[in-house]
């Protein structure tokens, strides 16, 4: 499940029995669950592994010969808002083999892998959405049925997956409002039940904001920083980026935009370049200045990088990089590139967010199967934005998009005003975020004690300072409840206050404080919301049944399917000999998505198979692994191939570190021009060539890849700098010549000139 889900409830079904599950602390649900099943009553227990957060086991039995049993769990999610102001709903189908290193448990130790065409289960996916803002159109990297519009107004529709899903991807739906970026909010009742004042039983706003900053402050983006990018290069990157043969491989895709981010770098930065897998190799012995030989140097190895450094230990190389002293003056970016087969999670967050003072992370999941509480984890550990590149998207485009925030000056002062009428008190839930990003989704919840007047208005505003200027979003709300509430906002709150306490647990080890408060207080608030937690597990037990079960135990791992071709070295051969006898389970997923504040409602049930002859106890990994498929962009060519159909990739690799580009054969070729024309085009008042090389490099970006624009501005920001400190130039002589030779008609402004 992606990580973040707060999952709120769990039951299970069988011989006409519907058995309602509790929360308890996890030691005790599992002693519980593990004196049913001696017993031989029939249980089920649902747990988050201790391992990864985004990770589930099931746990089912004893079920009698020929019985069937069906599970249901529900959760609630936030959408997270992509570049192009989608929203992406993302349910994880794939579950990679994780690399653990020596003395740490192994996540995916015990789970067996058989080819995807022999999973014993299906999925379908069926999704109802509903937005005040109105539906424009649902993308996904699946097969979809056509969108349904269920009103007039298209505020609300409905979609689905098509039939014949072969688990080879994760599922991702991206979802585009009429209205992108509108700032929400929703007023939720209490639960009468719950407790005075507790979490659960006043009432809670949810509200959505987005912070845009003002033109001139992009155009005021940092200069000095030093940039660090730790690349994965285990053997699990050799795999293609998705199913068909002639897909171009992870460690490939990771290459080519390393190299596009190298060539868009400040002039002047520090940078160094990290390779890791088993073991790690730094480019150079310590960060060193962007020059065009550091450029050179570095381009050659990236270039010669490859998949082959064996398993994904990256905890060793950000020790490393964290015993580094920064360089003052120069703020520390790192840039993390990794398919996310990490074993020891907790550990590697840990060690980002102790070190949250010293840089900003940002994060890149690459491929199906990316550890979605890896990747998410480490960026808000570390005060960065994090982003997944699955099936065809375009890697480019998205790290070119967190480069932006990179290079973005630094946010301060940032505080969060409340004003509610007399009489009633905000208390915030969320904690003050530390780092903005221009025109990124930024999530609140808070209380709202004391007498609440539904007919009034309430007003929140959030403050803070940029480039020495004082930057205000602000957004007034009804607060009048929402009607039909499914606890949604409290269920969320109450994960997020969650996930507070549980980051707490480090600083209370560092400081010799008891950990034991801290985990009590977590299994309250649990408890109190029933949503889970680390230390909670949901218990469900027949009591109905009159008869213990007295056949022998047959104990069955559902297996995950495995489009890596690793099976021999996670299942053992007697294992793979009885999967032919598996009846054939289905999963069925529906999924309800509300735009307002944009949280995702979504239940799981899975058919429980039973296998004749005996009772079982059964174990789901509720992930599965194979390969990518159907998608939304562009089908990939092979990386070789692409280098040579990529004309915008090409030119690009041919600029220097300083921002300018020499006449040479190559380029004049990529304009479709002969040499004699080029030059006999050139003014007069141009007597350097590389003014006239660079003006005509910058001129065919615009008028030629102006749709992938998103991909190399900073490359055209460096030009366009290059060109402005070149003494006695007329511009509009340049304009009109490069405009004639290269059939464009484009003007300075454009050019940002």
């Amino acid at each position: 499940m992606e990580d973040g889900s707060s999952v709120y409830d769990f039951h299970a079904e069988i011989g006409g029995n519907l058995i309602e599950a509790t929360i308890k602390e996890k030691q005790e649900a599992i002693y519980d669950y593990d004196d049913a099943i001696s017993s031989g009553q029939e249980a089920f227990l649902l747990e988050e592994s201790d391992e990864s957060p985004d990770v589930f086991r099931l746990s089912v039995g004893s079920l009698p010969a020929g019985q069937t049993a069906s599970v249901s769990l529900s959760y609630v999610t936030e959408l997270p808002v992509q570049a192009d102001d989608a929203l992406r709903f993302f349910l994880p189908t794939v579950l990679c083999p994780r690399y653990t290193p020596q003395g740490s448990t192994s996540l995916t130790s015990e789970v067996p892998f058989v080819p995807c065409d022999s999973v014993p289960y299906s999925l379908s996916l069926n999704c109802h959405l509903s937005s005040l803002n109105g539906i424009a159109s649902v993308k996904s990297n699946s097969s979809l049925s056509p969108l349904e519009y269920l009103s007039d107004d298209k505020t609300e529709a409905k979609v689905s997956l098509s039939p014949g899903f072969q688990f080879d991807r994760d599922v991702e739906l991206l979802i585009y409002y009429s209205q992108a970026h509108q700032p929400t909010a929703v007023v939720e009742a209490g639960v009468s039940t719950a407790a005075e004042g507790s979490l659960m039983g006043v009432p809670l706003v949810m509200v959505s904001l987005y912070p845009e900053f003002s033109r001139s402050t992009e155009e005021s983006l940092t200069k000095n920083g030093e940039f660090i990018f730790l690349m994965d290069c285990s053997g699990s990157m050799k795999e293609t980026m998705e199913w068909e043969s002639n897909s171009a491989r992870r460690i490939e895709s990771a290459r080519d935009t390393l190299l596009l981010l190298l060539k868009s770098l400040p002039f002047g930065c520090y940078f160094n370049i990290c390779l890791f897998g088993s073991h790690f190799k730094f480019f150079f012995p310590k960060s060193v200045e962007y020059t065009q030989q550091t450029m050179e140097s570095a381009m050659k190895k990236v270039k010669d990088m490859d998949a082959n450094l064996g398993g994904t230990e990256i905890l060793s190389p950000l020790c490393e990089i964290f015993r580094e002293p920064c360089k003052p003056g120069y703020p520390r970016q790192l840039f993390v590139f990794t398919d996310g087969e990490v074993g020891n999670i907790k550990e590697v967050i840990e060690k980002v967010k102790k070190n949250s003072a010293k840089h900003r992370c940002f994060t890149f999941g690459i491929g199906d199967g990316a550890s979605t509480a890896l990747i998410k984890g480490m960026a808000k550990a570390g005060n960065g934005h994090f982003q997944f590149v699955c099936g065809k998207d375009r890697m480019q485009a998205k790290v070119m998009q967190t480069l932006s925030f990179a290079l973005q000056p630094a946010v301060t002062n940032v505080a969060l005003n409340w004003h509610v009428p007399d009489g009633m008190e905000v208390v915030p839930v969320s904690e003050t975020p530390m780092m903005l990003f221009s025109g990124q989704q930024l999530i609140l919840y808070s209380q709202l004690k004391g007498k609440v007047d539904e007919t009034a208005v309430g007003h929140v505003s959030l403050q803070y300072s940029l480039c020495d200027m004082e930057h205000k979003t602000e957004m007034h709300f009804a607060l009048n409840c929402a009607k039909h509430s499914r606890l949604t906002a409290h269920r969320l709150a109450a994960k997020s206050l969650i996930n507070q306490m549980e980051e707490k647990k480090e600083e209370q080890l560092l400081t010799g404080g008891g950990i034991e408060n801290l985990k009590k207080n977590i299994v309250e608030m649990s408890s109190e919301a029933r949503v889970l937690s680390p230390y909670t597990a949901f218990i469900a037990i027949n009591k109905e049944s009159r008869e213990a079960i007295q056949a022998p135990l047959i104990r069955r791992d559902i297996p995950c399917g495995d489009y890596m071709n690793e099976v021999s070295l996670f299942n053992s051969g007697d294992y793979m000999n009885e999967v032919s006898s598996f009846d054939s389970g289905d999963y069925m997923n529906e999924v309800s998505l509300f735009n307002s504040a944009m949280p995702c409602d979504s239940s799981l049930k899975a058919s429980l198979p039973k296998k004749k002859g005996s009772s079982l106890i059964s174990k789901i990994f509720m992930k599965c692994l194979s390969p990518a498929s159907n998608s939304m962009s562009e089908l990939p060519v092979p990386v070789e191939e692409e280098k040579q159909k990529d004309p915008m990739l090409k030119l690009i690799s041919f600029q220097k570190a300083n921002g300018s580009w020499e006449l040479q054969q190559e380029l004049i070729n990529l304009f479709n021009k002969a040499e004699q024309e080029v030059l006999q085009k050139k003014p007069k008042e141009i007597s350097d060539k590389s003014v006239w090389a660079t003006f005509l490099a910058l001129l065919w970006l615009h008028g030629f890849n102006s749709h992938m624009k998103d991909e190399w501005k900073f490359v055209a920001l460096k030009a366009v700098s290059w060109i402005k400190a070149q003494p006695g130039l007329n511009l509009s002589i340049c304009l009109q010549a490069g405009n004639d030779l290269l059939g464009c008609q484009l003007d300075l402004k454009t050019l940002e000139l």
